[in-house]
């Protein structure tokens, strides 16, 4: 295995082991002069019987990625042949296959699985669409990891294939067993589109049911819960027909299927047929019932404020961890009370206030409740914003203390791009969304424009953001310690790392100088015995002059005027 901190190909530093399965070992790695993460594959050549065999698998895999670009789809970066291992370099995806959420969770909430199938149409209509098509043969939920935004990536390409028309049949069965179609088994004819139809729907079921498929009885999903949809029930059953005619002929008939689950629903189709009928009667009885409605529903309303305030409350006093979260989930359960901001920022500060670690775990809760409730919740749209900032800021600042504070930083700009969009005109911490989705989108950004030099004239913008940063959370003493003491290192360390380029876009010595004074100050004043404040003061000093050294070096294209 590699070593934790070790070198791969002399840029890509081992952090730590993300994943284990039969024949390799995936880690977590950075390039620390990109300041991006990278997952790293390790096969070795000593742990596998045929290694070569396995090793032409990986090839496979390999090639096929390198020509795909889907934002549903990791990136293949590097390839290292080295004498005792095979190792790839590729995307790191945050978040958890949706088959730990299974683990977890149990069946999946409807909604959320209707919305990933129609996602997983759309990188399969990818796929089938490349010349020649792209067959992907072994969807499971295994191989869908769910990032904390709530997109899903497909990932795992060793049993993929490109589609040979003259083919009768595949020489070689793969798959899963319990979601693989009955092609891929036995020589019974070849894969093709309809084959990941088939595999699609067998997760489908996995997903809505929590029960493992079986590839001989596949029962209807309504039997294990009659609460499910029948149009989505309809759709799987369609989805897993033995005979590939039978089923979806595409990922288009499929996907349109999806959107319109809803019309193909029993109920739906009742509800319709009894509308015009009960039309009449309803008008008639609409006023009979009014009073009596009107009592009846502020009754059950006030009941449930009141078990939501109790509840509330509960929560905010007990100091078990554990049963605070479930106190917090069991408030944005109770009926009509989803949109209320109160229980969700709880959670959150929960969530920071434990062991200032934002856990994956705690991640994929949150986004799901939020994701769940977002309609309740958008009925007021300044609680919606709100508690967005909030998860924003939890992202950012607490989010795998592990990572590399960049990758927070990127996984939150997705919750300050949602206080953008919805908060009404007034909500006092818009603008401080703005400058951080502003810094986001400067990191996420940057390295590849500076291999183009398209990165002429951004600096500036990025240090008046970080300026602006200083003063609302660095210097804010309502924000917690940790939060200030990260917000002063990530300016301290951009800093020293962007000196020749701020000095290029005109950024002026003794702003910068003025910002690191501040850092100074401000960390020296906080009472705290916090790491990152020793860390701050004894690199400020080499901060400092090493911007001086650079303001004071002639570069080609600098302003001469700089101060």
């Amino acid at each position: 295995m590699l070593e934790i901190g070790s070198l791969v190909d002399g840029k890509y530093k081992i952090l730590n082991v993300v994943g284990k399965g039969g024949m390799s070992v995936v880690y977590m790695a950075i390039n620390e002069k990109a300041n991006k993460m990278w997952a790293v594959k390790e096969v070795r050549k000593d742990g596998v019987l045929n290694f070569e065999a396995v090793k032409q698998g990986l090839v496979a895999e390999t090639d096929i990625l390198k020509k795909l670009d889907h934002p549903n789809l990791p990136s293949i970066i590097d390839v290292i042949d080295k004498d005792d291992s095979f190792i790839i370099i590729m995307d790191y995806i945050q978040g958890n296959s949706l088959n730990k959420a299974l683990d977890e969770f149990g069946a999946q909430p409807q909604e959320n699985v209707i919305e990933w199938a129609k996602q997983l149409c759309n990188v399969l209509g990818y796929l089938h669409s490349r010349q020649p098509a792209i067959i992907y043969r072994d969807m499971k939920p295994a191989n869908i990891m769910l990032k904390p935004d709530g997109n899903i990536m497909l990932i795992d390409f060793g049993t993929a294939r490109e589609f040979k028309e003259k083919n009768l049949a595949d020489t070689v069965s793969l798959g899963t067993i319990g979601y693989a179609a009955p092609e891929q088994f036995g020589g019974m004819g070849q894969t093709d589109a309809r084959t990941d139809i088939y595999c699609l729907g067998t997760t489908l079921y996995h997903l809505v049911t929590g029960c493992i498929p079986s590839p001989y009885e596949m029962k209807p999903i309504r039997e294990i819960n009659p609460a499910l949809s029948s149009g989505l029930e309809k759709i799987i059953l369609k989805c897993t027909q033995q005979e590939a005619a039978d089923r979806y002929q595409s990922t288009a008939e499929l996907m349109y299927a999806l959107e319109s689950y809803k019309k193909i629903d029993d109920e739906y189709k009742k509800k319709q047929k009894k509308k015009l009928g009960g039309f009449i009667i309803t008008i008639a009885l609409s006023f009979l019932f009014a009073l009596s409605g009107v009592t009846l529903n502020i009754t059950a309303a006030q009941k449930a404020e009141d078990t939501y305030q109790t509840t509330l409350q509960d929560a905010q006093d007990t100091s078990d961890y554990s049963q605070k979260i479930k106190l917090y989930n069991e408030c944005i359960a109770i009926p009509n009370q989803q949109g209320n901001k109160e229980a969700y920022l709880g959670l959150i500060w929960a969530f920071r206030d434990n062991d200032h670690n934002f856990t994956d775990d705690e991640a994929n809760m949150l986004d799901r409740l939020i994701s769940n409730n977002r309609d309740a919740l958008l009925e007021n749209p300044e609680s919606y914003a709100e508690v967005c900032y909030e998860t924003g800021k939890l992202y950012w600042y607490y989010y795998q203390q592990n990572l590399n504070k960049l990758t927070s930083a990127l996984a939150a700009k997705n919750w300050f791009s949602k206080v953008i969009e919805y908060a009404p005109e007034g909500y006092e911490n818009k603008g401080t969304a703005d400058v951080y989705f502003a810094v986001g989108d400067f990191y996420s950004s940057i390295t590849e424009l500076q291999k183009t030099g398209e990165d002429k004239g951004l600096y500036g913008e990025f240090f008046s953001n970080l300026s602006n940063l200083m003063e609302t959370v660095g210097k804010n003493e309502e924000e917690t310690e940790i939060v200030r003491l990260e917000m002063l290192e990530l300016s301290r360390s951009a800093a020293q790392q962007y000196a020749t380029k701020f000095k290029r876009d005109a950024v002026a010595l003794n702003d910068i100088q003025g910002m690191l004074n501040d850092i100074e100050m401000v960390a020296k004043s906080m009472d705290t015995d916090l790491e990152l404040k020793d860390t701050i003061l004894n690199l400020i000093d080499d901060t400092k002059s090493e911007v001086t050294l650079a303001y004071s070096t002639s570069t080609e294209g600098d302003n001469k005027n700089v101060n």
